[in-house]
């Protein structure tokens, strides 16, 4: 056994970390959308796949993959993240895409520890969807992808919001829906529970990578998770 999986296993949580789209909404369906409408309007069509190539990443880098898999001039990407961003945006006006029992999850959660948003998502559509679902306030550190260097799969956000949090990265509980979210808070030395979301559902392997799978969020107790890992893994 590694030293970080040991200090990651022996550790207890003092904090929760949370992925926003997928986790907390079910709004990865709308960015799938609204790249395919994007695509659909300059003539070009937007799949799955696509959607995959860009899961996990900030909105720099993600622009810059819509724009090559697209072949788009390369001076395109401001205009696409900014048109992509505040499509996403305008969405929420209609309320939050809620997922059944995961924001009174979050509440509940955050009544026993100190808690996180560390998501790829541009700010303005964090700040929009928090708003949405009554969450403004209720979640003190909320750190972007485009905060730092790199995206998911990077350890970068995670790690970032432990700094934030001023808890060790090993007694840090991540809670994902993809593969590249499984596999950033592998790497910043959490442990992580992953909650697959059926509008689009985590890539293959993120199962076997995650420390436990959960059906729901509502299901979540963060110490049991512990001691299961650590039981599992003995």
């Amino acid at each position: 056994m590694g030293q970080a999986l040991a200090e990651r296993q022996e550790s207890t949580v003092r904090a929760v970390i949370f992925d926003l789209d997928g986790v907390l909404v079910d709004s990865e369906i709308w960015w799938h959308e609204e790249r395919e409408d994007w695509a659909r309007q300059l003539g070009l069509t937007w799949t799955r796949d696509d959607s995959a190539a860009v899961m996990g990443a900030n909105s720099r880098a993600w622009a810059r993959i819509m724009r090559e898999r697209k072949g788009l001039s390369p001076d395109a990407d401001v205009e696409i993240e900014a048109d992509i961003v505040d499509r996403v945006v305008r969405r929420y006006a209609g309320g939050a895409p809620e997922i059944d029992g995961a924001i009174a999850a979050v509440r509940s959660i955050a009544r026993r520890w100190p808690v996180a948003i560390a998501s790829s998502a541009h700010r303005a559509v964090i700040d929009v969807a928090l708003d949405a679902t009554g969450l403004a306030g209720t979640i003190p550190v909320v750190v972007s992808s485009d905060d730092v260097e790199h995206g998911k799969p990077a350890p970068d956000v995670y790690l970032e919001a432990a700094r934030q949090l001023r808890v060790a990265p090993a007694s840090c509980l991540v809670v994902e829906d993809s593969l590249n979210g499984v596999r950033a808070a592998r790497a910043a030395g959490m442990t992580v529970v992953l909650v697959p979301n059926a509008s689009i559902p985590p890539a293959p392997g993120a199962t076997d990578l995650a420390d436990l799978v959960l059906d729901r969020l509502a299901d979540l107790d963060p110490d049991a998770v512990v001691r299961r890992s650590a039981v599992a893994s003995a």
